[in-house]
């Protein structure tokens, strides 16, 4: 018995399942999950003594890697100052203004502890500000566990939603549509068939929580100008995208400036934080100033917020972004030589990926759950094996960080082709 499996034998005795959040639980490949006990650069250390290559990155924070010296140096000084103080702090007017500065869509800004505050937070300040109660959203799109948001499509597009978990009501779930991503015509026609309007249309640009596909040219530009027409707000989830793809996420790459933003990751340099913000005349409508109402007692500690202007300007000091994108296309081309002729897809945009156990193409959730999962399932195990962890499932995307070196992405490549020789 590994030192791991005698962590998860006593997690599985207090913690649902054995762990603080599903994915972590390996149900996708089967196994059990292994434990770590560090973690520096681009390697996670086990409590079995292994060195394991990380494509995970703390699912994206990580992405100047573990343990970066420029984060842990803002947490410790700030640790020195105090932890929290239930009071403002410089901190967050700095934040705020970071955020503004580089995402232009956002004028003003409001800390919140994760992303799934943001989105629900979003979705609340829509409804309150439209005086709407509908909104939709996009099968595969993943926002946080928020009742409205846990809703999976119904018989056609058009119908209304159905709980994708207990515990969310009926009644709730049918405020909710939900059509596919990249189908403009699946779109206009919900938007027909409600004339009352949506309170909001909410999205990952990019989807990165079905593996990774890409918007289709003109698909992100026909959503806003919907929403523009209907006076329906466009809310953009960057948690994930948000400063990963470029100092203005994916907005700035696909050049759409949403109503209302939904922040993450990056922005906490690996500690809780999420933000969300937008037009100014949208976001004054929070209480304090009006009456749409949302608080959170730890929303802004200053730990956060340190760990994460720390690693925000040193993305900016080292151009961090493009060489981001050079790591990935390096990345690509080595995987694509490893996948050619069989039946894969892979799929990139700067340092997230994903590889489909499907010979695609993968433009929505209907042609990525087509992916063969046992044989992903052997991939995984294998990869693992070799000292490569990938996400434990064929619907989670890859990260890459700038402490990945070359050498590091040749192993990894190496590792791939070996592993798809033995199943293919």
């Amino acid at each position: 018995m590994t030192i791991s499996s005698e962590w998860f034998a006593a997690a599985r005795r207090r913690i649902p399942g054995g762990v603080n959040s599903p994915v972590r639980a390996f149900r996708g490949v089967g196994g059990e999950p292994f434990f770590v006990e560090s973690a520096k650069g681009c390697r996670l250390h086990t409590v079995d003594g292994r060195s394991l290559v990380d494509f995970v990155g703390t699912w994206g924070p990580a992405i100047l890697g573990h343990a970066a010296e420029p984060v842990i140096e803002a947490v410790r000084a700030q640790a020195l100052r105090g932890l929290g103080f239930g009071t403002p702090n410089p901190l967050e007017v700095e934040m705020a203004d970071t955020i503004c500065r580089m995402v232009p869509s956002v004028e003003k800004v409001r800390m919140v502890n994760s992303g799934t505050e943001a989105t629900m937070s979003c979705l609340r300040l829509a409804r309150g500000f439209t005086g709407r109660s509908k909104i939709l959203k996009f099968e595969g799109c993943y926002h946080g566990h928020v009742d409205s948001l846990l809703v999976k499509a119904g018989s056609g597009a058009l119908t209304h939603g159905h709980p994708d978990s207990a515990g969310v009501p009926e009644e709730l779930a049918r405020l909710t549509i939900t059509v596919p991503f990249n189908d403009p015509e699946a779109l206009q026609s919900a938007f027909t068939a409600n004339p009352g309007g949506f309170a909001a249309v909410i999205l990952e640009p990019v989807p990165a929580n079905a593996g990774l596909y890409l918007p289709e040219p003109g698909f992100l530009g026909t959503v806003q100008s919907l929403c523009r027409a209907a006076g329906t707000l466009l809310i953009f989830d960057e948690v994930m995208t948000g400063f990963r793809l470029a100092p203005g996420g994916a907005q700035e790459i696909y050049g759409i400036h949403p109503d209302l933003t939904a922040l993450g990751k990056v922005i906490g340099g690996g500690l809780p934080v999420g933000a969300f913000g937008g037009r100014a005349d949208i976001m004054n409508h929070l209480s304090p100033d009006g009456p749409v109402y949302q608080a959170g007692t730890l929303s802004g500690n200053p730990l956060a917020l340190a760990a994460g202007l720390a690693q925000l300007r040193a993305l900016e000091a080292g151009d961090g972004w493009n060489a981001l994108e050079k790591a990935g296309a390096a990345f690509e081309e080595s995987v694509r030589s490893a996948i050619s002729g069989l039946p894969l897809t892979f799929q990139r945009i700067g340092s997230m990926f994903c590889l489909y156990f499907h010979e695609g193409p993968v433009r929505n959730l209907a042609d990525a759950i087509r992916s063969d999962r046992e044989r992903f399932a052997r991939f995984f195990h294998g990869c693992l094996a070799d000292g490569v962890y990938f996400a434990p499932s064929q619907f989670e995307a890859g990260f890459l960080s700038l402490a990945h070196g070359s050498g590091d992405l040749e192993l990894a490549a190496g590792v791939v082709r070996k592993n798809l020789r033995e199943i293919f």
